[in-house]
């Protein structure tokens, strides 16, 4: 059966981020593998990292409110997508593994000079989110690096930016690559470089793929129509079926974000959205009363 992240953490789905954080604190502080040595504690310290790093960001918690665990399981819902399409639809890849997109990279930490290796599935490491919580004291055999965080554009995340930084006194070009994504962790000399992503006006970013909104009159959905579509790499000329509904989805493929590590991109998602007229003139009133009439006599 599919985790329930607010069941792991044993809150409710209306929980406050403070309670979610609070309950989070007890059960990491229960399981974190350098406290407890019992045989399952490190695959649910696992799990409670798993679910709170979900449910303590508003954009990851409404993505699982909305399509469940699913979305950030390794290569995403299998048949049907959430958008009604195949696999692989938008929220495909979501989750992590060895080629998580949960962020660029995945992680694998080790405790106690390097005994019993804990795979945290992609997500970021659950030891420097405990440290945050409740300073040092555990896993302090492990080296630790010393991180720094740097934001970006959403546009510079997804086609790569090269940024002057600042540290120990000296100024140091960092190349960005492109695809990476709010989170992701970059190594950077003696350092780690933690990226911070502004979000975009335009696109909504989930793993590689990219969603956005087209709105369509009433007449041009119905008759059908060809319009330009803007894409993260520029405008892209699409073709509208007549009849298309509200909240049909048009797939773009290979018109999303760059795989960090291959040569490979994300699809973008066009969900259509029907303006309907505020202010009709009498005679556009009367075409409206002539089709709703005929519709009745059986066109549909």
């Amino acid at each position: 059966m599919a985790q329930d992240f607010y069941e792991i953490l044993g809150v409710t789905k209306s929980a406050s981020p403070e309670e979610i954080k609070k309950a989070y604190r007890k059960l990491a502080l229960q399981y974190h593998p350098d406290r407890n040595k019992g045989k399952d504690a490190s695959e649910k310290f696992k799990e409670v990292t798993k679910a709170y790093e979900v449910l303590s960001d508003s954009q990851k918690r409404q993505t699982y409110d909305q399509f469940g665990a699913q979305a950030f399981e390794q290569g995403g819902p299998t048949g049907q997508g959430p958008f009604g399409g195949t696999q692989g639809g938008p929220f495909g890849g979501f989750g992590g593994g060895q080629g998580g997109q949960y962020g660029p990279f995945s992680y694998t930490y080790s405790t106690s000079g390097g005994e019993g290796g804990f795979d945290f599935g992609g997500f970021s490491d659950p030891f420097d989110i405990f440290e945050q919580f409740f300073g040092g004291g555990f896993g302090q055999q492990r080296q630790r690096r010393q991180v720094y965080s740097l934001t970006i554009t959403f546009d510079e995340a997804v086609h790569g930016t090269e940024k002057k930084v600042t540290i120990d006194g000296r100024v140091q070009a960092i190349k960005i690559p492109s695809g990476v994504d709010n989170g992701s962790r970059i190594r950077f000399g003696d350092y780690d470089i933690l990226v911070q992503v502004s979000p975009s006006d335009k696109f909504t970013r989930q793993g590689y793929d990219i969603v956005s909104e087209q709105e369509l009159s009433f007449a041009q959905a119905a008759l059908g129509t060809e319009m330009e579509v803007e894409t993260v790499d520029g405008n892209v000329k699409v073709r509208i079926p007549s009849g298309t509904q509200p909240n049909a989805v048009i797939r773009l493929r290979e018109k999303g974000v760059k795989n960090v590590r291959n040569s490979g991109k994300g699809d973008h998602y066009v969900k259509i959205k029907i303006v309907v007229p505020k202010h009709l003139t009498s005679h556009q009133k009367e075409l409206l009363k002539e089709f709703d009439q005929d519709k009745k006599k059986g066109w549909f």
